[in-house]
């Protein structure tokens, strides 16, 4: 058997924690630079505010007062989604966590009898522990433990656990389920199969194996093969990426070049510590810049300059050094930029690094990635601060998000001694 786990409109839910203020009222968090809403509490949904709208569409709301907004606020919500992950590593034999917000519970070995009661004991546990809400799904494969979890959620009646545990329970979830809900369906494939005259889940578990084979392929069969009880998922295993990007747009445009050198060297940096974390090196360096295409009235620009490095690194000196040679072969005075970003690609093990025969600076790369390891060492430590205490003189002094707009932005309240909650 397999639970899925989801924690309850997440980001909201984060910000009640510290907040307590805001339950039972309207909530949406927002997108970076305040641009769109990315979170609705179920206040908000019955308001009719949909996901992705723009926030300047829903902006009245807030200051008749029936709407508080709040700023992406990432380091609060991933904090508290690591506790959340941690209380339920403990509890179970396997975990596989799928997003910030959703874990796949592996239950071998446990009674079947003993399920409802230990996700019982883990939605308490981790309300009063965390303080973040979840819903828990039950169900003989990754799929219908999906489904689960959306009744779960739903219906207060479940108490926040649905198991899925017979056939005729499975039948009537997937008859109430459109097929567009299903997970591996979504947007793309939903409307070929209701052009088809699948309207649920159901329907679509009831065709023929030969059937779906025909018309949705190897995707189609392990989706159906899912709904009818047989595991057919493997386990989602994290691969390298091929490429990584960090990029933003500005709060408010850009035409001062020396400010522009500081944003790039910010977004390389982010770079290159992400591609140590992931025990990577990068064969090239990529860096673009955007004017606002909104703007009619204005110049448009979209340069990018790409270069490749002589032997793959991932040390912050090099990848911010080979991006700032780059931008300065794209930038043009009298534009007003709006959006920029730093791609690294050809991603390789930075155990498999393939050195030059006459590689002249082998020294100096040592010297380069033992201190990259130091900052990183020291930033980790410092992370819940809000700014990175080591960096190289062409990067903003201050937190990376420095320059992005955050007016409804909450404090990090468990990350930062600076912000813990005072009592009086």
């Amino acid at each position: 058997m397999f639970a899925l786990v989801d924690c309850n409109n997440f980001f909201v839910s984060c910000e009640r924690v510290f907040q307590p203020q805001l339950e039972g009222k309207a909530v949406v968090v927002l997108s970076n630079n305040d641009g769109c809403v990315v979170a609705r509490s179920n206040e908000s949904k019955a308001m009719g505010i949909k996901m992705c709208t723009p926030f300047y569409q829903v902006k009245h709301f807030v200051d008749e007062g029936r709407l508080h907004a709040c700023s992406s606020n990432y380091a609060l919500y991933g904090d508290l989604s690591d506790r959340v992950m941690s209380l339920l590593a403990d509890a179970v034999p396997k975990i596989e966590i799928y997003s910030i917000d959703e874990a796949f519970l592996h239950l071998d070995g446990i009674q079947e009898g003993q399920i409802p009661q230990l996700c019982r004991d883990l939605v308490e546990k981790i309300r009063k522990w965390v303080g973040v809400p979840v819903s828990i799904g039950v169900a003989p494969t990754k799929t219908l433990a999906k489904i689960a979890s959306h009744f779960a959620k739903k219906y207060k009646g479940y108490r926040g656990v649905c198991m899925m545990d017979t056939d005729g329970k499975r039948l009537k979830a997937l008859s109430m389920t459109p097929i567009e809900d299903v997970w591996g369906i979504g947007r793309r494939l939903a409307p070929q199969m209701t052009s088809k005259g699948i309207q649920t889940a159901l329907d679509f578990a009831q065709r023929p194996r030969e059937w779906v084979e025909a018309n949705f392929h190897v995707p189609g069969l392990r989706t159906w093969a899912e709904l009818n009880g047989t595991v057919s998922l493997e386990e989602e295993r994290a691969e390298r990426r091929q490429s990584i990007c960090t990029s933003r747009s500005f709060a408010d445009m850009i035409d001062d070049e020396k400010e522009l050198v500081l944003r790039v060297s910010d977004f390389a940096a982010m770079c290159a510590r992400k591609l140590r974390e992931e025990h990577s090196a990068a064969c090239d360096v990529t860096v673009f810049l955007y004017t606002n295409r909104f703007r009619d009235d204005l110049k448009q620009y979209f340069p990018s300059a790409t270069l490749r490095l002589e032997v793959a690194a991932n040390s912050t000196q090099e990848i911010v050094g080979t991006a700032l040679k780059a931008f300065r072969t794209i930038f043009r005075p009298g534009y007003k930029y709006k959006k920029a970003g730093v791609i690294v690609g050809s991603i390789v093990p930075d155990d498999c690094v393939q050195v030059s025969l006459f590689d002249y600076d082998e020294e100096l790369r040592k010297k380069q990635d033992r201190l990259s390891m130091v900052m990183d060492a020291v930033n980790s430590a410092a992370e819940g601060s809000g700014s990175s205490l080591l960096r190289l003189a062409t990067q903003r002094p201050g937190h990376y998000a420095d320059g992005i707009r955050s007016d409804f932005c909450s404090r990090l309240y468990s990350t930062s001694l600076d912000d813990i909650i005072e009592v009086h």
